[in-house]
């Protein structure tokens, strides 16, 4: 591995849902909005979109993959990257999967802060979307 690779940001939950609710909750403008962020998103490939992240302004994305009811992913401004991915378990139950890769030590954000630095920040940030956020969402 590249010692300046970061590693990925990887979150994995099951979720009290059916893959159809939770692949409504990742692949719709409405279901992002709700547990993440306001967006324009469209699940269309190569579709360019703008998610709505609040004090930071809005960051240009575009989508990379759509494979319902199982992954969307997309670029996420200049470097990162990001996919959803879904399986259905037994009991109506599905396993979400969060992973945020695109990650550089060599790199900075837009706002001139180290990958390395941000990377703890929506490590963090991420823990708390997925685990709170997302699952009150998806099983209400």
């Amino acid at each position: 591995m590249d010692n300046r690779e970061i590693p990925e940001i990887r979150k994995t939950i099951t979720l009290n849902a059916p893959i159809e609710k939770v692949w409504k909750a990742i692949a719709t403008s409405e279901g992002i909005a709700s547990w993440w962020m306001g967006n324009t998103f469209e699940p269309i490939i190569g579709y360019e979109f703008i998610l709505h992240a609040g004090q930071f302004g809005d960051s240009p994305c575009k989508v990379t993959e759509i494979d319902p009811p199982n992954r969307v992913g997309f670029d996420w401004d200049k470097d990162w990257h990001l996919t959803f991915e879904l399986k259905a378990l037994e009991d109506e139950k599905t396993e979400f999967t969060l992973i945020h890769s695109g990650w550089d030590a060599e790199k900075v954000t837009a706002f001139g802060q180290p990958h390395s630095v941000i990377r703890e920040v929506m490590n963090g940030g991420w823990e708390s979307i997925v685990n709170e956020s997302l699952v009150k969402y998806v099983e209400a």
